[in-house]
Order: structure tokens, then C-alpha cells, then sequence
């Protein structure tokens, strides 16, 4: 993204509205989450709508790479689709990232939610039309488990308020931690690190300068976060960001203790130690029950004396 692109916001979640449910990248691996999933939006008043090849299985795929693009493409040139939501995660968004219709979801701005894989396309959204996305829960992984209520008053909030959401508190049992100390401005970026970085050095990458930079991950060892983390500061990242957020990094453990191995705060440590910007960590954000919906792309403060991450600007125009 071209830090002069504009910023365009999605119209905020209307009562009643039409949600359209794709699997970019993985199918559910639980068909009654999934049902169940369908079921709570129906429950709440809204339509819905499932992509055709929502339940394809191809490997570890959602189906073929084709049925996905055409799919997640029909739903964004749908003028009666108010919002478009992710099944799950799992693998394969960015095998099909280039031959997304981005010009229709720039004509007709939408809201998208979805995190883990999906983290590619929403920082691909960011860079191709300057649109706001969500990172936040999915079809059949916390709406078909039952979603936590915490998890699930922020989400709804963040979709259908359009004013700012201020500060994002952790729940009291999990406090956030200040890594280093400080405040700063700037566009909120981020995602599933592994998927942050599939679209560094592509035209799918948003432009990172000046921005507070969320990371999370889940099952990968310390020496592939380490591996990860080096390409981000090889690419330039590290030395650009104003601030860093570190959310859940669940399951993050080496898979053989007896062999030599650093723990994943020394990682940190290694490569956060010497930046001069504030950072957190213990966010609740990542492939954790309760979790912060975080729109990709708008202002925010990473204040540590005062609240932790303020949300500066509504993610969603009033309707």
C-alpha cells in the first residue's frame, strides 16, 4: 500500500444484513462447528449466504485453487453481500491472493473478517484498495464453539459501531505486559507472523512505515518464529514501525526438549531488545478463545502508561 492511498471503510453491520461465509484457504475440520456457526448468525436476524464450494476438500485445501477464487470473487461483485466472513483458516490463501477481484471490493466496500491464513488477505485488501478488514473470529471456529462473551460483545461492537473503540482492555486474568515503555501513532498492521511475511517484498504488501505493527502464531517452534522474525527485520520492518503489539503465541514450544533450543521470550528478546518503541505483550489476540477483533488498517495509539492500544477511528462508516 502506498502510504498516500486512500483509507476506505466498509458501511457498518446492519441488522438483518446478508453475510456471506467462503473457505479461502482451508475446510472446516468439524462440519457441526460449522453448522453451528451458520446457525448463531441465522440466530441473530442476519442472512446468510454459503459459497458453493464452502465444504470442498482438496488435500489440505478448501477445494481446488480455482473454486476458491471464484467463490471468494462472487461474493465481492455481489452487491447484495453486506459482509463477507471466513469458515476458518488452515492453508491456501496465498496461493490464490493474485487472482482476487480487488477493483470490486474497492467499488463495493465490504466488510471481511478472518485471521490466521486469512492474515495474507487482509493485508493484501489494505494494499490493493485501501480497505479496512477484520481480524477477528470465524464461522466454525468461534462462532460454531460457542463464543466466548467477551470475544464476542467486542466483536459485534467493532462491526456495528461507528465510532472509535477506544481502549482494548485485556480481560483482568490476563494482564497486559509492558515490554518497553513509550507511545506512538499509526496504522494498525498485522496478523499471524508465518503469513505476514508471505506477502513481504509483493505487491501485496501494505506499507509498513509508521505503523503499530500485531503479531501472534500458533505451533511453531521458537527457530521458525526466529526465522520469521529475521526475514521481518531483513525486509526492513523492525526498522520502521512505531510500535509493536504481541498478542498469543499458543503452542509455541520446542518439539525436542533435549536438543538445544531457546525459549521464545529469548527470541523476543533478541530481536525487540534494541528497538526504540513501545511494545506490549500478553494480548489477547491470536488462536485464543477470547481475543480483540482488530481492524486492519485504521489509527491507533500504542499508549503503555494509559490503557495499552486505542483504537483512534471508527473501522466502519455509519450507514
Amino acid at each position: 500500500m502506498n502510504k498516500n492511498k486512500k483509507i476506505i471503510k466498509p458501511k457498518q453491520l446492519s441488522n438483518g444484513a446478508t453475510i456471506g461465509v467462503v473457505s479461502p484457504a482451508s475446510r472446516p475440520s468439524d462440519e457441526q462447528k460449522y453448522s453451528n456457526g451458520i446457525q448463531y448468525l441465522k440466530n441473530l436476524g442476519y442472512k446468510v449466504v454459503e459459497s458453493r464450494h464452502v465444504l470442498d476438500s482438496y488435500g489440505y485445501l478448501a477445494g481446488k485453487d480455482r473454486d476458491r477464487i471464484d467463490d471468494l470473487n462472487l461474493m465481492f461483485r455481489d452487491s447484495q453481500i453486506d459482509a463477507v466472513f471466513c469458515s476458518r483458516g488452515g492453508y491456501g490463501v496465498p496461493r490464490i491472493i493474485d487472482e482476487i477481484d480487488f477493483n470490486s471490493l474497492q467499488n463495493d466496500p465490504k466488510i471481511f473478517v478472518g485471521y490466521s491464513d486469512i492474515t495474507s488477505l487482509n493485508l493484501a485488501i489494505l494494499a490493493k484498495t485501501g480497505l479496512i478488514s477484520f481480524s477477528g473470529p470465524m464461522v466454525a471456529v468461534e462462532m460454531g464453539a460457542g463464543i466466548d462473551q467477551i470475544t464476542e460483545q467486542n466483536f459485534w461492537k467493532t462491526l456495528k459501531t461507528s465510532e472509535p473503540m477506544g481502549i482494548l482492555e485485556n480481560p483482568s486474568d490476563l494482564p497486559i505486559q509492558v515490554v518497553k515503555s513509550g507511545r506512538a501513532k499509526g496504522r494498525l498492521l498485522g496478523g499471524c507472523l508465518s503469513l505476514i511475511n508471505v506477502v513481504l517484498g509483493t505487491p501485496f504488501c501494505p506499507d509498513f512505515n509508521e505503523t503499530i505493527l500485531f503479531i501472534e502464531d500458533i505451533e511453531e517452534e521458537p527457530y521458525r518464529v526466529d526465522r520469521y522474525l529475521a526475514q521481518l527485520k531483513m525486509a526492513g520492518v523492525l526498522d520502521r514501525i512505531s510500535g509493536l503489539v504481541i498478542g498469543q503465541f499458543v503452542d509455541c514450544i520446542p518439539g525436542d526438549p533435549e536438543k538445544p533450543n531457546l525459549k521464545l521470550e529469548q527470541v523476543f528478546d533478541d530481536y525487540f531488545s534494541d528497538l526504540d518503541i513501545p511494545i506490549i505483550s500478553n494480548f489477547a489476540y491470536g488462536h485464543v478463545p477470547v481475543k480483540h477483533t482488530l481492524p486492519v488498517g485504521v489509527q491507533v495509539e500504542l499508549d503503555t502508561e494509559n490503557g495499552g492500544l486505542i483504537i483512534l477511528e471508527s473501522a466502519v462508516n455509519e450507514g
